[in-house]
């Protein structure tokens, strides 16, 4: 026995050494492989403006994010935290850190530059009718009535200019981009560098020479508001009509449930592309629940857990020794045929067992929709019955002082128990309970009564899963997204470009196919010839 517990443990720490080195090669491997795929691809980061988790994250990931009866088993716990921080954790921190102080000095550069551009650009005029005035006033030759409509002419058009890049450039942020929008670049480098040549020509033409021709100088500040105008509808060109036309369908895929969604895209940059379909995601997509994805998982360990996995040689050399050791006759070719008849039966009962395997996940799943359908009958029933309570309670209150009318908020409280565990059965059924507070169901209950809404308004918000902005912010706002991308991502889309989008708990994988060229024919059908005659005999058979 001691002989047989020592070879045991020397086999088991054999085992685990063996266990080590293979970990440590598919960890040398693993590192290879990240390395090479750094080298191919390219990852630059999305940040929305917001700063909450998104579902899925640490706080509230699963089935743990929130106690399932919403607060009668609150609990506090204290000690020592389960929770530490490796040093791959605080230099992650400190590089998330780092990239939001690098992102807001960014912003404040960008807004820095574009207001000192704009006051450039609507001071500039100004100044060309100012400087005159104030150098060599005595000089100048008065214009009259043709300088006042020149007046009224640029405040008009300097007023315009302002209203149209107020609308155009200084609207709120949307997200932050990885990198900077060439058309704005090009745009803002145009102005710059009409401005200042437009001050060169002013320098060297009017103020060395101390133009007396006063109104030829105010026609020059026209001619500058003038362009001005045009670089701004250059501006709405670039910016805004381009990418009105669809040029390319893309394929958005989330990589853990396989939702799909397909969107018509214009002439957008990759990061641009990858905004727009950020936006259309969180309208577009139902909302993440990974609760669903580990009870799936689970249900396929399970089945895996059950099959054996034989090793052929193994059992041909055991049952071979063990019967050349039995046998008075040390019979070897009989001992090996029937040891590999054994071994065949032992695969052929782990075969059939693997292959009824699927009748077993058939059938759970039937149950599970069962048991979901019969939750949602009690829900239903429970709800309307708390409907046919407020419709009575109602009536009742028409018939009372106006100072006793119950509000919907307390209406709502007051109907709320009646349904409460109903409702909480089919949300923890359907992996739902941690995307629905008790406060939030109060405040759509508030909300339904408040605008005279059926029981199955109310209960289409649980019962069929919407988008994901449809719910609480600590629910789906990510901080952050990671755009992949080996092409540029301030290059245009092509056709078959694929990038990622990454988040905590999922990616999106976007392809895009180019819109093929549609060619039409028109086939003329002359009028005449569909008329036809119909002849009648006018004899009648008897």
């Amino acid at each position: 026995m001691d002989t047989e517990s020592n070879y045991s443990g020397y086999s088991h720490y054999s085992g685990r050494s063996r266990g080590s080195h293979r970990h440590g090669d598919r960890s040398r491997d693993r590192h290879k492989s990240r390395s090479k795929d750094s080298r191919s691809e390219k990852s630059v980061t999305i940040n929305t403006p917001p700063a909450e988790p998104l579902l899925g994250d640490s706080s509230v990931r699963g089935e743990q994010t929130q106690d399932d009866n919403w607060g009668e088993t609150t609990t506090a716990v204290t000690g020592t935290s389960e929770h530490s921080l490796s040093q791959e954790d605080i230099v992650r921190i400190t590089k998330d850190l780092e990239d939001s102080v690098g992102l807001n000095c960014r912003l404040y550069l960008t807004r820095t530059i574009a207001v000192i551009l704009g006051l450039l650009v609507f001071l500039t005029p100004l100044a060309f009718l100012v400087l005159p005035h104030i150098l060599w006033p005595e000089k100048l030759q008065s214009c009259g009535t043709a300088c006042e409509g020149l007046y009224i002419s640029v405040a008009f058009k300097l007023l315009i200019l302002l209203l149209a890049v107020w609308a155009l450039f200084f609207r709120p942020a949307r997200a932050g981009l990885p990198r900077v929008f060439v058309f704005r670049v090009l745009l803002a480098v145009l102005v710059l560098l009409f401005v200042v040549s437009y001050w060169l020509f002013y320098s060297v033409r009017i103020l060395d020479a101390k133009d007396e021709n006063y109104q030829g100088i105010v026609q020059y500040a026209v001619s500058l508001v003038d362009a001005l105008l045009f670089i701004h509808y250059l501006a709405v060109v670039l910016l805004e009509l381009r990418q009105l036309q669809p040029c390319f369908s893309v394929c958005v895929t989330r990589s853990t449930d396989g939702t799909t969604r397909h969107y018509n895209l214009g002439q957008l940059s990759i990061q641009r592309a990858a905004l727009a379909i950020i936006e259309n995601y969180y309208s577009d997509f139902p909302i993440h629940n990974p609760a669903l994805l580990s009870a799936s998982k689970s249900r396929a360990a399970k089945h895996l857990a059950g099959l054996k996995v034989y090793n052929v040689d193994d059992i041909l050399r055991d049952k071979l020794k063990s019967y050349l050791l039995d046998s008075p006759g040390n019979n070897a070719a009989a001992s090996a045929g029937l040891a590999q008849s054994q071994s065949r039966a032992m695969i052929a009962a782990a075969a059939r067992r693997r292959d009824t395997s699927h009748n077993e996940l058939y059938y759970e799943e039937v149950e599970h929709e069962k048991r979901v359908r019969k939750r949602k009958a009690r829900l239903v029933v429970a709800v309307e019955e708390a409907f046919t309570h407020i419709k009575r309670m109602q009536d009742d209150e028409q018939k009372k002082a106006p100072g006793d009318v119950m509000d919907p908020r307390e209406a709502a409280q007051a109907i709320f128990p009646s349904m409460a565990r109903a409702l909480q059965k089919y949300l923890r059924t359907t992996k739902q309970q941690h995307c629905h507070s008790m406060e939030s169901i109060q405040q759509h209950l508030a909300f339904c009564i408040t605008n005279n809404m059926t029981p199955k308004a109310f209960l289409e918000s649980y019962l069929t899963p919407g988008p994901t902005l449809q719910y609480n912010q600590n629910h789906w706002m990510a901080r952050r997204w990671t755009l992949i991308s080996e092409a540029s991502v301030t290059s245009g889309l092509k056709d078959g470009t694929i990038f990622l989008l990454k988040c905590v708990d999922f990616s999106l994988v976007v392809r895009s196919k180019k819109i093929p060229y549609i060619q039409m024919s028109e086939e003329y059908i002359d009028p005449k010839s569909h008329k036809f005659v119909l002849r009648l005999q006018s004899e009648t058979s008897v």
